[in-house]
């Protein structure tokens, strides 16, 4: 055996610890290391490439966040960033848009986070409560109160040239007054109204009918007509295609109105309305209770109507109603201006969609005719599509001119146009299919208010109503739940709410520009 072929034979003697950590590693020990520094490094470049593509040097890009995914709004916004470009060419205006189910919580990490963009969408009560919504503008909004007073440069040549910015809006701006912290906080894009929009093809087919109900018990019958009948897959149709967040519209369009001659019994101060500290005085001194005609009537047609939504609705979200309408699984849905020409662009000729307004009982119905006093009153509309500037913006000087160039007449009635809403400056002129959303100037409201407490006392009272929308308690059960819960407990709720407003007053004053 030659000496080559022994010395591969013996064994090597094992090394030491010292020894084998001097001695040369194999590549392939550190391979994973190398892959995940390359990925590091070019996640990295990329997003600098990115920034750099949305946001060139000597540039300022401005990030407004809103959670609108109906048809024409990224369209809309897209085309306002090229307008307000073309006039400040060192300006970019990028989007960010929020799946609406997820909004109130990104908003709510965001601010937190200090990581929020310039411009935000205020979100209604559906995504944040109202009294939280007034902690975060105190925290965290710039307020606008300084701003509503200037004029518009952007309507310059026109009659609102030296019209203040409030007075160009056709609210007044009210919507954008927040009264607990005496401040204006945002600006308004867009006026939105509410009606039913039906199927007319569908209805017409299941009801042997042509024009829409003109009164409740006649919309009874129908939505009867139609949840008896079943389609080609042996499924009952929907009457009302509806999901939770639709509610509201119900709410104050059709059911809050009955409560209003309630309104002699808790209107303490006589401004002709009734806050949610009058009502609950009210019931703690016992000059009311849920056994009241007009309540008692609310909450009865909620129970009716409720009975020709679909199975769960209170566990669907909006896209899921508009879905089942665009399906033709059902023939009415109530929604806002906002779905119009989302709706339009789903029926996509396969059916016609007509709009109709809410069918209130008459004055003679047996079983509402003596609490109906009138209408729903719409005089007052408010401003949609709400935009604030958070205090974290670096740019808030850009981003206040950029809302400014949105709400002047020309690019307000374009913008609105786009996005087939109505737009809100005076003057802009908007599409003929919006006539029939034109508000009623004469009617009453609610004097049912008993969520303006928050706390518990919120909490409590959504958690009993959808049982009882959905039909799993009766009015009693749900009466004998939350009467005495509210009694206890709406002093404790209101108590601490003023006491956060108070800190938010000071807080704001402390901070305010």
């Amino acid at each position: 055996m030659n000496e080559r072929l022994r010395s591969w034979m013996v064994r090597k003697p094992r090394l030491s610890v010292r020894e084998r950590a001097a001695a040369p590693r194999s590549v392939s020990r550190y391979f994973p290391f190398f892959v995940l520094a390359g990925a590091f490094v070019w996640s990295a470049v990329t997003i600098v490439t990115a920034r750099r593509q949305e946001s060139p040097p000597g540039t300022i890009t401005l990030h407004i966040s809103h959670w609108q995914l109906e048809t024409g709004v990224k369209d809309a916004l897209d085309l306002m960033a090229r307008r307000y470009q073309e006039l400040h060419p060192d300006v970019r205006v990028v989007q960010n848009i929020i799946p609406e189910s997820a909004y109130g919580t990104w908003l709510t990490t965001n601010l937190l986070g200090g990581t929020a963009p310039d411009m935000v969408e205020i979100p209604d009560s559906s995504k944040l409560p109202h009294d939280v919504m007034i902690s975060y503008y105190s925290r965290y909004f710039v307020p606008m109160t300084p701003c509503v007073s200037r004029l518009n440069p952007y309507n310059k040549g026109t009659d609102l040239e030296n019209v203040p910015l409030r007075r160009t809006y056709k609210d007044g701006m009210r919507g954008s007054y927040i009264q607990e912290l005496q401040d204006y906080m945002h600006i308004p894009l867009s006026l939105f109204g509410v009606r039913i929009f039906y199927n007319k093809d569908l209805y017409r087919r299941l009801t042997g009918k042509t024009e829409p109900p003109q009164d409740y018990r006649e919309f009874l019958a129908v939505c009867e007509k139609i949840k008896s009948q079943q389609d080609a897959q042996g499924r009952n149709y929907i009457p009302i295609c509806a999901a939770n967040d639709s509610m509201w519209a119900w709410e104050s369009q059709m059911f809050d109105p009955l409560s209003y001659t309630a309104l002699r019994k808790v209107d303490f101060d006589r401004d002709g309305f009734a806050s949610a500290e009058e009502v609950y005085a009210a019931f703690k001194t016992g000059l009311i209770d849920f056994q009241h005609p007009a309540y008692k009537a609310r909450y009865q047609i909620t129970w009716e109507v409720t009975a020709y939504f679909p199975l769960g609705f209170t566990g669907l979200a909006r896209d899921d109603s508009v879905f089942q309408f665009a399906q033709q699984r059902g023939v009415f849905l109530s929604t806002g201006t906002w779905d119009a020409r989302s709706l339009i662009a789903q029926a996509d000729g396969t059916f016609e969609i007509g709009v109709m307004d809410f069918p209130m009982p008459r004055s003679d119905d047996p079983a509402y005719g003596a609490v109906v006093a009138g209408p729903c009153y719409e005089g007052m509309p408010e401003g949609g599509f709400p935009v604030g500037i958070t205090r974290t913006s670096p740019h808030q000087d850009v981003a206040l001119d950029f809302l400014f160039f949105m709400a002047g007449r020309k690019q307000n009635e374009e913008l609105n146009r786009v996005m087939g809403w109505i737009p809100i400056t005076v003057g802009a002129s908007m599409e003929p299919f919006y006539d029939a959303f034109a508000p009623r100037l004469e009617g009453v409201y609610s004097a049912l208010s008993v969520l303006g407490l928050g706390g518990e006392t919120r909490s409590r009272y959504q958690q009993l109503y959808t049982l009882y929308q959905s039909h799993q308690i009766s009015y009693e059960d749900f009466v004998a739940q939350f009467a005495p819960f509210y009694k206890q407990r709406g002093q404790v709720d209101f108590e601490e709410r003023e006491r956060d407003w108070r800190r938010d007053l000071q807080r704001n004053a402390a901070t305010a520009p």
